[in-house]
C-alpha cells in the first residue's frame, strides 16, 4: 500500500475519479488544501465528498510554494509519502516542485511549469520546431495592437494561465481586441486566489478539426492511448460542446496527430511520470499544437477511453506518479466508440425545466447528469457553465456521437430558462 499526498483538485469529475483510482489501487491518500469549503460546496446534497475519504485532511496555504514546500517536508517526515499528485492545473507546478524536493517520482518541474504557461509552451515548441500557430505575447496595449496587425485578423486572444477556455476569444478587429483585453484585465485573480500574469497571448486563428492525443509517459517512454475528437461552439468563445473516442479520423490523420503530440511532449521534456492531454488542430497546412496539458484529460474524456479500451487513465496517473509501470493493456469492453455531449446555455436566467427521466434508460446511454431546476444560469462563456451532459456508446462503430447529438436534441426541447 502506498500513501499519496493529493494537493488540491478540480471539483468536477477528477475529484471523484482520482480518489477512486487511489482506493482501487489499494492505496491511501492525504488531502492538502487551503480551503476545504471549496470542495464541500460542490458535493451533492447528502453525499460525502470523495476527497473526504482521505486518511488525513490538512489545511495549508497551497498558493505560497515558498512556505508550502517546507511544510510538505515536515509532513513527509511524519507520514512517509510515496508520491505527490494533483488533478488541478493551477497546482501542477507546485506538485512537481514538491515531489522533486522530497526525492519522489515525478516529471521535471521546469517541464511542468512550461506546459502550464501557454506563453512558455509556445516559446519552447517554436524553438524545437514543433508546429503551432503564429503568436505574440505582450502586456502593453500598443504592443498588442501592433502584434495583432502583424499576425492578421481574425485571431485568438488567450490568457497564459487560465483553464477551461476562460477568456479565450476570437477577435475580428481592433475594437474586439480591446474589449477582450479589458475583460481579461478585469480578472486579475483566478478562482483559487492566485494572482494572474498580466501578459496576453495572441495567436493566429487556425482552421480545421481539433483533436486531443491522450498519452502516458513512464521511464522516458511515451505511450499513445488514442485520439479524441472535439466539437466547439459558443463563438466568439471556444466552448467544448462534446467529444468522441476514438476520433473518426483516417489512419494517416490519426498518425500525424499522434506524432505531433509526441514531438511536443519530447520538446517540453514530459517523458516521465505524466498522463498528458495534448490538443492538436488539423489545419489545411498540417497539424498545429494548440496546447499541452500535463494531466489527465477533463470533461470525462478519461471515462470515454475507459468505456472503449478498458484503460483507466486515472489509475495510470496514480501508477506513473508512484514511479510504477502503468497497466495499458486493452480489453474488449463491447464498445467501439463512446461520446459525450454537453448542454450549453445560451441565455441567462433561472433553470425552470430540464427533465431527462425518459432518457436515462435509452439504448446506449452510459451517463446522464443534469442540473436541477431552480439553478441560476449564465450564458456560457467557457466550459464552466454546462447544464449537464449525456454520454453514450456504440458497440458497432463510430456512431456514438450521432447517438449523443440525438439525445441532446431531445433534452433541449424540454429545456426552459426564465
Amino acid at each position: 500500500m502506498a500513501h499519496l499526498l493529493v494537493v488540491e483538485s478540480w471539483v468536477g469529475s477528477m475529484s471523484r475519479l482520482l480518489p477512486r483510482a487511489v482506493r482501487e489501487g489499494g492505496h491511501e491518500f492525504t488531502f492538502l488544501t487551503r480551503d476545504l469549503h471549496h470542495y464541500l460546496r460542490s458535493a451533492p446534497e447528502g453525499v460525502t465528498h470523495p476527497l473526504l475519504g482521505a486518511r488525513n485532511v490538512i489545511t495549508a496555504d497551497t498558493n505560497d510554494s515558498d512556505a508550502l514546500l517546507p511544510r510538505v517536508e515536515r509532513l513527509h517526515e511524519v507520514f512517509g509519502f510515496d508520491a505527490v499528485v494533483t488533478s488541478c492545473d493551477y497546482y501542477l507546478p507546485t506538485v512537481a516542485l514538491a515531489a522533486d524536493r522530497l526525492g519522489l517520482p515525478g516529471p521535471d518541474p521546469e517541464a511542468v511549469g512550461n506546459a502550464c504557461r501557454k506563453d512558455a509552451t509556445r516559446r519552447v515548441l517554436a524553438a524545437a520546431g514543433v508546429p503551432g500557430p503564429r503568436f505574440a505575447v505582450h502586456e502593453e496595449w500598443a504592443d498588442l495592437a501592433r502584434a495583432a496587425r502583424e499576425i492578421g485578423y481574425p485571431l485568438v486572444v488567450k490568457p497564459v494561465d487560465l483553464c477551461a477556455g476562460m477568456y479565450v476569444r476570437r477577435v475580428d478587429d481592433e475594437e474586439q481586441l480591446g474589449a477582450a483585453v479589458r475583460a481579461l484585465a478585469d480578472f486579475p485573480v483566478n478562482a483559487r486566489g492566485q494572482r494572474r500574469a498580466p501578459v496576453v497571448l495572441l495567436e493566429e486563428l487556425l482552421d480545421g478539426p481539433e483533436v486531443s492525443v491522450e498519452t502516458v509517459s513512464h521511464a522516458g517512454s511515451v505511450h499513445v492511448v488514442g485520439v479524441t475528437d472535439k466539437s466547439v461552439g459558443g463563438a466568439p468563445a471556444f466552448i467544448e460542446t462534446g467529444h468522441m473516442f476514438p476520433a473518426a479520423l483516417l489512419a494517416a490523420e490519426a498518425a500525424v496527430a499522434e506524432q505531433t503530440a509526441l514531438d511536443a511532449l519530447k520538446a517540453l521534456g514530459l517523458t516521465d511520470g505524466v498522463v498528458a492531454h495534448t490538443e492538436i488542430k488539423l489545419s489545411p497546412a498540417g497539424p498545429r499544437v494548440v496546447e499541452v496539458n500535463p494531466r489527465p484529460a477533463g470533461n470525462r474524456i478519461t471515462e470515454l477511453v475507459r468505456h472503449v479500451t478498458g484503460i483507466d487513465l486515472a489509475a495510470a496517473f496514480v501508477d506513473v506518479s508512484l514511479g510504477r509501470a502503468p497497466d495499458l493493456r486493452r480489453t474488449d469492453t463491447g464498445l467501439r466508440s463512446a461520446a459525450i455531449g454537453f448542454l450549453v446555455p445560451d441565455a441567462a436566467g433561472t433553470l425552470a425545466a430540464l427533465d431527462g427521466t425518459a432518457h436515462r434508460t435509452a439504448p446506449g446511454v452510459l451517463e446522464l447528469e443534469l442540473a436541477e431546476p431552480g439553478r441560476q444560469v449564465r450564458a456560457a462563456g467557457s466550459n464552466n457553465e454546462y447544464l449537464g451532459h449525456v454520454m453514450a456508446g456504440d458497440p458497432d462503430g463510430a456512431g456514438a456521437r450521432d447517438r449523443v447529438e440525438a439525445l441532446l436534441g431531445e433534452l433541449r426541447t424540454g429545456l426552459v430558462i426564465r
